[in-house]
């Protein structure tokens, strides 16, 4: 049984999630709740508040510190071309498949800061397929949709990047896509010319478009099984039939009611295919 304390701050977690939904429209009362706890836990300390009720005044009461509390309650954590593998199996499985459509819609759900949107779009030019694709990119952080429209990143971080993209199976050299300066790299605008930013949730909001790829990767789980359910029917609902869908390394859709309308197609780097029957 638990403690009064830890069954207080239970439902003070709770009824703060659930005043940020009813104000500001933005529903996290579906995610994994330890995981939830621990970004919430997080940003309790990093505001300096004692409760989680505290948290809730700050948030209902001042409006802009939603936009600081996002960056705590969604995913942030990317690289380019972040497990190679993935992007190697695009290259070489998926994307002879994507040849034969005239025109090509890609959604990368969850894009972050823009590193799995920018790595779509190098690969997909160095395939010779960017002229006739349209990148949607879409997260429910207005801030992290900023970072991505911007494609600048810490020098730092570069060198991680070259080596992935290298290992992915890169025809190039990823220096040919960004400058540097001022101890950041800017990428080449022009690799977000076919690119649509919006704001989108897949906990809310409808089906986002017809689509041939969707790339949706370390996000679902984060979601208790209903919301990965969800997501797995938006994902479906968007696809044409035989396009593919591409989930993390930890991710399944094992035990979605989903589950019926894919079949694998490439089990280790977790890309499935929309069945092309009805």
């Amino acid at each position: 049984m638990k403690s009064s304390a830890a069954e207080t701050e239970e439902i003070e977690l709770q009824l703060l999630l659930e005043g940020i939904y009813r104000k500001y429209h933005h529903d996290f009362r579906c995610y994994s709740p330890a995981s939830m706890k621990r970004r919430l836990l997080q940003a309790k300390d990093h505001f300096g508040c004692e409760t989680f009720s505290q948290l809730q005044h700050r948030v209902l009461h001042e409006p802009e510190t939603l936009g600081r509390l996002l960056p705590f309650l969604t995913v942030q954590v990317s690289d380019m071309f972040r497990d190679p593998s993935y992007f190697r199996a695009l290259r070489e499985k998926v994307i002879p498949h994507l040849r034969t459509y005239p025109s090509l819609k890609v959604w990368i759900a969850g894009c972050s800061a823009g590193e799995e949107l920018y790595s779509m779009a190098i690969l997909f030019r160095e395939e010779g397929l960017e002229s006739r694709t349209i990148f949607y990119a879409t997260d429910i952080n207005g801030e992290a949709l900023e970072k991505a429209r911007a494609g600048v990143y810490e020098l730092d971080r570069i060198a991680q990047f070259t080596e992935n993209h290298r290992r992915a199976g890169g025809k190039s050299s990823l220096s040919d896509y960004y400058s540097t300066g001022y101890g950041r790299a800017k990428f080449d605008p022009t690799l977000r010319k076919r690119a649509v930013f919006s704001d989108h949730s897949l906990v809310s909001d409808a089906v986002f478009g017809e689509t041939q790829l969707i790339s949706c990767r370390n996000v679902l789980i984060y979601f208790n099984r209903d919301l990965q359910d969800r997501a797995i029917g938006l994902f479906s609902d968007s696809l044409v039939r035989k396009g593919f869908l591409g989930i993390g390394s930890k991710e399944s859709l094992r035990f979605s009611t989903h589950s019926t309308a894919f079949a694998e197609f490439d089990r280790e780097d977790r890309i499935y295919q929309k069945r092309g029957e009805s």
